[in-house]
């Protein structure tokens, strides 16, 4: 019976689906995020005048030693090992926008999905310092996510309009998260932003 036993348990294990990988929270249904993205207001952006990525305080201390950026790694990787001072000093990181699986936090980077440059000219540049940081240090909505380093810094400051995740496979989520993201944050897009996006949330 025992072994029976065990053997049930060890098939079980092998066949066992993968834990879903982390993924940042409030993320949408499709349908939703169609809603969500036929409400918003589509206007040309505003000007880059006056941006710096100064007046979005970021990385802000989250919890004791934790800052924003930590809570992320965390957050979104698996067999996360923190330091007394909360840096991760090991554990495994999937980036979905390229597919890549990292065990260095040092090849992470933490994507402000829409880009705080976007947000400027979309919006951003009347708002408080306080909303602004509270925008770049988001917990609550998707706009936080571990990705590759390399591919982070390809995208820079562009929309989906001219950038867009490498895996086709992640677009529906993507879109669904930039939809989510400027709807809380009442903030525009432009009308190639819209088309790019609403051709994404069809591949849902």
């Amino acid at each position: 019976m025992k072994t029976f036993l065990l053997l049930c348990a060890v098939l079980s294990s092998a066949f066992a689906l993968p834990a879903p990988a982390p993924t940042p929270p409030n993320i949408p249904s499709a349908a939703t995020a169609q809603s969500r993205l036929a409400a918003l207001q589509v206007a040309p952006q505003g000007p880059q005048t006056g941006y710096s990525r100064s007046l979005f305080p970021h990385w802000i201390t989250q919890s004791g030693s934790c800052d924003t950026r930590e809570v992320v790694l965390k957050r979104d990787g698996t067999s996360v090992v923190q330091s007394s001072t909360c840096a991760a000093t090991s554990g495994n990181w999937f980036s979905p926008y390229d597919g890549a699986t990292w065990t260095a936090a040092s090849d992470v980077d933490i994507d402000h999905l829409v880009p705080l440059s976007n947000a400027w000219k979309s919006g951003a540049a009347s708002w408080t310092t306080s909303k602004r940081q509270q925008f770049a240090n988001d917990l609550n909505n998707p706009q936080l996510i571990a990705v590759t380093d390399n591919v982070n810094q390809a995208k820079g400051d562009q929309g989906p309009e001219s950038w867009k995740p490498p895996l086709v496979s992640y677009h529906c989520t993507y879109a669904k998260m930039w939809v989510t993201v400027k709807d809380v944050y009442s903030l525009t897009i432009t009308s190639a932003e819209k088309s790019a996006l609403s051709g994404m949330l069809g591949l849902c």
